[in-house]
């Protein structure tokens, strides 16, 4: 696949810069995801949150990507990717001040949602940009691998940071912080990142017609093995990862312990990201580093939650399922810029693939929160998330066969 024409020259420290600025974006944006889980004891005290609400709460967020996921591809590849991300920031920072103003969980549910429409129009488009900035396959590998950290770089930095920063000022004034953060954001970006210049890859793709766009993507089959992997993947993350500071109130531990295990737990997912980014650069089989992740997060997901009376290999084991399961998220944005069906389609690949992303998200906490109510205790999460990482196997199976077969693949 012939790569587009960027206006900024490849391997220059602008690059460096706007994969920098990309990377620091999407991190802003996952803070408003992350800043939910701790929040929700403080919710159950002040709103009379219950744990399926708790569910829906943590999965709201994602109501955009699931419906809108696609149109928003769609648009990012006519409107250009910049243009999206700035005004997805801005909505971002709407969503955060109204949920501080909520007076009740109908209204922090609907915020919810509005903040979901940012985080999707702002991430969504993000590979694209960095693909219309980084032509070397090699540095863009590298750079998609990097941006694959950016949930779980948010969300370690909210875990961390938001125990301490609710104890000390309350859930309403980290959501206006974090609002304003959204702006700050947004600023950063349009004075960094250069409008497309005439002529670029960006203003050529805004040229074609949504329909056959439309209509290419969802007939090639890399679209939808890569929105699939991100589905069983994504659910299963946020499940386990986003009810880990409940699961250590529960059991007794104190604030400041809660923060530091369930922000690491976060932040080793990192790990995987970059691994995928820097081995799929050498010619590493990204079937092989799926199946890898699908692996390692079945097997500790077993022990996390069945090794009962065990709780150092207990958090062992988590560390396992986050960081080697980094793998998967770090692999599919690394091949979906190839496997998208032209050059014009990269967002609209990107979109199909967080539209499937979004709805693991939004059906896995509710679902995980589900199951445990009706089993009486997390001791049988793994079952669902088993589930999800065993069909995971046989799609990269599939992936590996799809890779060998692309003309544009970097690897064979």
């Amino acid at each position: 696949m012939n790569l587009p024409a960027s206006p900024v020259r490849s391997g220059t420290t602008d690059d460096r810069g706007v994969a920098l600025v990309v990377v620091g974006v999407g991190v802003c944006s996952a803070l408003h995801v992350g800043k939910l889980p701790v929040a929700i004891p403080y919710l159950q005290a002040e709103l009379g949150l219950n744990l399926v609400q708790a569910g829906f709460l943590l999965s709201l967020v994602q109501l955009a990507g699931l419906s809108l996921g696609l149109v928003v591809g769609l648009l990012a590849d006519r409107l250009g990717p910049r243009r999206v991300m700035l005004a997805g920031l801005c909505v971002l920072a709407a969503g955060s001040a109204g949920g501080a103003l909520a007076p009740d969980v109908n209204r922090l549910l609907l915020s919810r949602v509005v903040e979901g429409a940012g985080f999707l129009l702002t991430v969504l488009p993000a590979p694209g940009l960095l693909r219309l900035h980084l032509h070397d396959p090699v540095r863009l590998s590298r750079a998609l691998g990097w941006w694959g950290t950016y949930m779980p770089m948010g969300t370690a930095l909210a875990l961390l940071l938001g125990v301490p920063l609710m104890a000390w000022s309350g859930w309403r004034t980290t959501w206006w912080l974090l609002a304003l953060a959204g702006l700050a954001a947004a600023a950063w970006l349009a004075l960094r990142v250069p409008a497309p210049a005439a002529g670029s890859g960006e203003a050529a793709a805004a040229a074609s017609s949504l329909w056959p766009r439309l209509k290419r993507t969802l007939q090639a089959p890399g679209p939808w093995l890569v929105a699939l992997g991100f589905l069983l993947y994504s659910g299963q993350w946020l499940a386990v990862i986003g009810f880990l500071p409940t699961i250590y109130v529960q059991s007794g531990l104190g604030a400041t312990e809660v923060a530091v295990l369930s922000a690491l737990a976060a932040a080793v997912n990192m790990v995987g990201n970059v691994a995928a980014g820097r081995w799929l650069a050498r010619g590493a089989r990204p079937g092989v580093l799926v199946a890898l992740g699908y692996g390692a997060m079945a097997a500790g997901a077993v022990v996390t939650f069945g090794a009962v009376g065990h709780p150092v290999l207990q958090y062992l084991a988590v560390l396992l399922f986050s960081s080697v399961g980094g793998l998967i998220p770090g692999t599919l944005f690394g091949v979906a810029v190839v496997l998208a069906p032209g050059r014009d389609t990269v967002s609209t690949t990107v979109g199909w693939m967080q539209q499937f992303s979004a709805l693991g998200q939004f059906i896995g906490p509710p679902a995980v929160a589900w199951w445990v109510t009706r089993v009486g205790g997390w001791q049988w999460t793994w079952v669902v998330t088993g589930a999800c990482s065993l069909l995971g196997l046989l799609l990269a199976a599939r992936l590996q066969r799809e890779w060998r077969g692309r003309p544009g693949s970097p690897t064979r």
